[in-house]
C-alpha cells in the first residue's frame, strides 16, 4: 500500500467514525485542532438546524472571503456533512450550483440526508478524492475547503487539481491548518495526528509557494482570527484563511 492509500485509509477511518458517532458527539473530539461550528456566526448558521452545524469539522469559515454571487458554480473539497455547502448555496441562489466532494461513505450518507432536511435541490455530493476532483476541467468559477488540504499526502496535486477545475478568473478560499516555522515535536507525537489536521500541515510560506506554483496569482495566507502574524505562532499549529485567483 503506498503512502497516499495509507494515509486516506487513516483519514476515512477517523472521519468515518466521527460521522457514524455524530449524534453523541459533542465536537471535534481529541486530538484535534478544529474548532467546529464556533467558527460561524449565529447570523451565518440561521436556519441551520444544530445537529448539522456541530457536524463541521473545519478550522474557520471558508466563506469568508469567498464573495460568492448569484449563479456561481462552486466546490467544496472535503465536504463532511455538508455545512459549507448548504451555506454557499444561499449565496448562489437555485440558479447557481455546489458540488460537495468527500472520499468517506459515511460523511457522504450523512450530507445527502442533510441536504434531503434542508430540501436544498441546487447541491450535490460526489464521492471521491481531492488528488483526483470528480469534476471537469474549467468548470467551477469556486473552489471552497475547510480544514482538509492538510490532510492530503499530495498537496501539489491538490493544487493543481484545483486550478484545472476553475474557470479562468475563478477563484480559491480556503480555511485551513498551517504552521510559522517547523511544527513542534510535541504535536507530531499527537495520535491520530495526520487526521486530527495536524501533521500534515504545511508552513504558511509552503503553502502559499504551492499555490504560486501551480499556477495561482493573488494568493494570501492569514490567521484566521484577523490577527497579524507573529512570532509567538511559530511551532503552532494556526487556522488561517487562504485566497487565490487562477489568472484569466
Amino acid at each position: 500500500m503506498s503512502t497516499r492509500e495509507t494515509i486516506h485509509e487513516e483519514v476515512q477511518g477517523y472521519y468515518g467514525e466521527k460521522a457514524r458517532n455524530l449524534a453523541d458527539s459533542s465536537g471535534c473530539g481529541e486530538p484535534s485542532t478544529c474548532d467546529c461550528s464556533t467558527s460561524y456566526s449565529s447570523e451565518v448558521l440561521l436556519d441551520i438546524p444544530a445537529e448539522i452545524s456541530s457536524g463541521s469539522f473545519g478550522c474557520a469559515n471558508p466563506l469568508t472571503h469567498a464573495s460568492l454571487q448569484v449563479g456561481e458554480r462552486v466546490i467544496d473539497l472535503g465536504s463532511g456533512g455538508g455545512l459549507d455547502c448548504f451555506l454557499a448555496a444561499r449565496h448562489v441562489g437555485p440558479s447557481g450550483h455546489v458540488i460537495g466532494i468527500d472520499m468517506t461513505d459515511e460523511m457522504l450518507g450523512l450530507a445527502i440526508r442533510n441536504a434531503r432536511r434542508l430540501n436544498v435541490d441546487h447541491v450535490e455530493f460526489r464521492r471521491g478524492t481531492i488528488e483526483e476532483i470528480p469534476v471537469d476541467d474549467q468548470s467551477v468559477d469556486v473552489v471552497l475547503s475547510n480544514c482538509v488540504i492538510n490532510l492530503s499526502p499530495d498537496k501539489p496535486a491538490v493544487f493543481s487539481e484545483m486550478y484545472r477545475v476553475l474557470v479562468p478568473g475563478g477563484r480559491v478560499s480556503l480555511a485551513d491548518i498551517v504552521t510559522r516555522g517547523p511544527l513542534s515535536p510535541d504535536f507530531l507525537s499527537l495520535k491520530d495526528g495526520w487526521a486530527a489536521c495536524v501533521t500534515g500541515a504545511l508552513t504558511a510560506e509552503d503553502y502559499a509557494r504551492g499555490l504560486a506554483e501551480a499556477g495561482f496569482s493573488e494568493v494570501h495566507v492569514v490567521p484566521a482570527d484577523g490577527r497579524a502574524w507573529g512570532n509567538d505562532a511559530d511551532g503552532q499549529p494556526i487556522s488561517a484563511l487562504i485566497t487565490a485567483r487562477r489568472p484569466l
